[in-house]
């Protein structure tokens, strides 16, 4: 589009970015061979005089505002075709024709609807429009019909003058800024934008009363446009309204003055260049917001009685964010301050959205240098198995389901994508568990373990041993992230569990995310990752769980005293206190959950009625030894079959090194009795089978074994033995060290 103001120019085709006034348009090109927002030319309709819109402090034409809506809703948006027919150099403004759809001139649709009269001076300069007798005719019979200003309703034209209140641009005491918030916040406000100053901040009138209001845009922010300088500043402030609403200055700065530029230059210190992609993201709310309809939702108020609020305009059928287009389009960044006024779903959005443009470096973040991460993306190893432990309430051990069960790598641990849970501590080290830590624990024990489960594996961290050293360091170990569903749903569990399943049904995800149930019931936190940290694919449902259990209070966002469990350990104890513990526990049969598998015949027990952890063995049933082929599948079978399950104990005796010993059962399955059946174990004939429930079932499972020569009878000929080697107290110390 050329800026020649000359006449006879042609035609030109462009889109109405603005309506200053009832008959001016701000007309943008289609298109632009230079980069950055496409040139645009102020054009008057030709012989035109349309009632003046007030000032600041003015008081309205008769009409104006009317005028000004009528040429506002007919063209705002629109593609339209226009000339320029002549110009006035001495006021540096150009007048013209303007065609809508192709055929209908706009001066002859505003004239014929009586919202400007017909300005016939200047035809002997040639300042007059081509189709002047035309438009004379049409302001005739809008007289007679009484349309537009020309009514002859009685009182019509002074109830056309809005009652304007005091600006509050400027004079913050002209607006009462927190009681606008009370009471509207949370309700949408109708508006119309006067003016875009940068890409996050809109001056608009609020409706119906044109209550005049800077607005800033909640959540983001803009490039910065600079600041021109003060002899520019002076002579816009003369322009007419219609000129500065229109954002046309560019126009009239060119028709200064020698001497005005002169005393511009002597200021030009105080000017300040728009920042980069300024004038852009300007741009990019002028297209869709300047001189437009639309809704503002008031967040809050900042200390300066500025108001902060989400800006939402029409666009087809629906209605876009304006802070969330200008992230996703790399012409905004994100505000931590003014988003906490918001929802917590609308920050969220802002935030991943302004990751996505860095990550693809849009516009302003062209030159975006990703900090330092030591993560490492695995998304492809994706695989399902069976959960055989639950190490804390954020990490678990999978049985890979491709891999058998014997070989070492058929265990995988993972650890919960993005969130982090209350420390289990380290014995060894004296350090008890946090608060919550064991609840998180129990909590997934007993919906997980041995149930089967979907692994996304997601990204790998190394994280430094000790507390404070650098991750890069040689006393580091790598740490494989992932997202984990439970494939059969979990029903009736409270509200969590509710909104997991929901969530799961409402998404393309195989199952219950695990992680989302643990941070719903408040036995988690979710990470704040950096900008380019690696994290769950599931990141938004995580902070929503975490949402809902800090408004519902639980667990560790809960204000009561966590839940105190004191644990006697008899493992670390010596073999005296545990014969004292003897007359508790030689009951019959009582409950305890397997804490730990420490040999193919021997665990760490918890007995939750007595609030102790013992050592316990079976009576009669040996295992290889942990340097003799076979041990590593019995540990392996024991901890698929028994670790962490509940099961039923019944203690016999407590040998000399304070392990107890008897018969353990798992959902009414004697666990001897599947080692033996499995070949890799057997009876001790040094114990007395008498005193031993089940004698005759574990008897019949090692002949089974024997008689298929299964494992460790593999090389088995009738009337042989084959040694296991004795249980020496050095070998159960080995193995006790493995729970540490």
């Amino acid at each position: 589009m050329a800026a020649s103001t000359a006449s006879g120019t042609g035609w030109y085709k462009g889109r109405v970015k603005a309506v200053p006034s009832g008959d001016s348009l701000v007309i943008m090109a289609l298109t632009s061979n230079r980069p950055g927002p496409p040139p645009e030319k102020t054009i008057t309709l030709a012989s035109l005089i349309a009632p003046r819109l007030a000032r600041r402090g003015g008081v309205d034409e008769p009409f104006a505002w009317d005028s000004r809506e009528y040429l506002r809703k007919l063209c705002i948006g629109k593609e339209v075709t226009f000339r320029v027919e002549y110009a006035v150099p001495s006021i540096g403004r150009e007048f013209g024709s303007v065609y809508l759809g192709g055929d209908k001139n706009v001066a002859m649709l505003v004239v014929s609807e009586g919202w400007a009269k017909v300005r016939e001076q200047g035809q002997q300069k040639g300042e007059a429009s081509p189709f002047l007798a035309e438009l004379l005719r049409l302001e005739e019979q809008a007289k007679q019909q009484g349309v537009g200003r020309w009514s002859k309703v009685p009182g019509a034209a002074e109830a056309s003058i809005r009652n304007l209140p005091p600006s509050a641009i400027g004079d913050p005491s002209n607006l009462d800024a927190m009681g606008l918030l009370a009471a509207n916040k949370g309700s949408p406000m109708q508006c119309i934008v006067e003016q875009v100053r940068d890409g996050s901040t809109v001056q608009v009138y609020l409706l119906p009363d044109f209550q005049f209001v800077r607005v800033f845009v909640a959540g983001i922010q803009a490039p910065s446009m600079g600041r021109r300088a003060a002899a520019e500043t002076v002579v816009e402030t003369d322009l007419t309204s219609d000129e500065q609403n229109g954002d046309a200055s560019a126009e009239p700065r060119a028709a200064l003055t020698s001497a005005q530029r002169l005393a511009a230059s002597s200021t030009a210190s105080s000017e300040v260049s728009p920042d980069p992609f300024g004038p852009e993201a300007k741009y990019f709310t002028e297209v869709r917001c300047l001189n437009r309809e639309v809704r503002i939702v008031l967040e809050g108020v900042d200390k300066f009685s500025n108001l902060i609020g989400s800006v939402y305009y029409p666009e087809g059928d629906t209605a876009k964010d304006l802070a969330l287009e200008l992230v996703e389009n790399g012409l905004a960044k994100y505000v931590e301050w003014s988003a906490n006024m918001m929802e917590d779903d609308t920050k969220r959005r802002l935030k991943s959205a302004e990751l996505q443009a860095k990550k693809a470096r849009l516009r302003m973040w062209t030159n975006y240098v990703p900090p330092a991460t030591n993560s490492k993306a695995i998304r492809d190893q994706n695989f399902t198995g069976k959960v055989v432990e639950v190490v804390s309430g954020d990490c678990i051990v999978v049985a890979d389901d491709s891999i058998p069960y014997g070989s070492p790598l058929a265990e995988r641990r993972v650890n919960l994508s993005s969130i982090r849970c209350p420390k289990m501590g380290n014995p060894r080290r004296d350090e008890k568990p946090t608060a919550y830590a064991r609840e998180a624990r129990e909590f997934l024990r007993t919906r997980l373990v041995g149930k089967q489960v979907s692994v996304q594996m997601e990204y790998s961290r190394k994280v430094p041993m000790a507390d404070g050293a650098p991750a890069a360091s040689a006393d580091s170990r790598v740490m494989d992230f992932g997202s984990v569903f439970l494939l059969s749903p979990v029903k009736g569990d409270g509200d969590e569990v509710s909104a997991a399943n929901a969530s799961a049904a409402g998404s393309q995800q195989p199952g219950l995310n695990v992680a989302e149930l643990v941070v719903g019931r408040g036995f988690g936190t979710v990470i704040r990752h950096r900008d380019f940290e690696e994290r769950s694919n599931y990141y938004d449902a995580l902070l929503a769980a975490e949402s809902r259990a800090i408004s519902g209070k639980k667990g560790i966002h809960s204000a009561k005293d966590p839940p105190v469990m004191h644990i006697q350990d008899l493992t670390m104890a010596s073999a005296k206190k545990a014969r004292d513990f003897l007359p508790f526990l030689n009951r019959g049969r009582i409950p305890a959950i397997v804490e730990y598998v420490l040999s193919g015949h021997r665990f760490k027990l918890l007995i939750p009625k007595e609030t102790c952890s013992i050592a316990f063995s079976f009576s009669g049933v040996r295992c290889p030894g942990r340097e003799e082929p076979y041990s590593d599948e019995a540990i392996a079978l024991m901890r698929r079959k028994i670790m962490q399950r509940d099961v039923v104990v019944e203690v016999e005796t407590v040998d000399r090194t304070g392990t107890f010993l008897g018969s353990l059962w798992e959902s009414k399955t004697n666990v001897a009795v599947t080692l033996l059946e499995a070949g890799l174990a057997k009876l001790q004939t040094s114990f007395g089978s008498d005193r031993i429930p089940d004698a005759h079932l574990l008897e019949q499972a090692e002949l089974s074994a024997k008689r298929k020569k299964l494992k460790i009878w593999e090389s088995y000929v009738e009337g042989e033995e084959v040694s296991n080697g004795p249980a020496t107290v050095e070998n159960k110390q080995k193995e006790l060290l493995q729970v540490l």
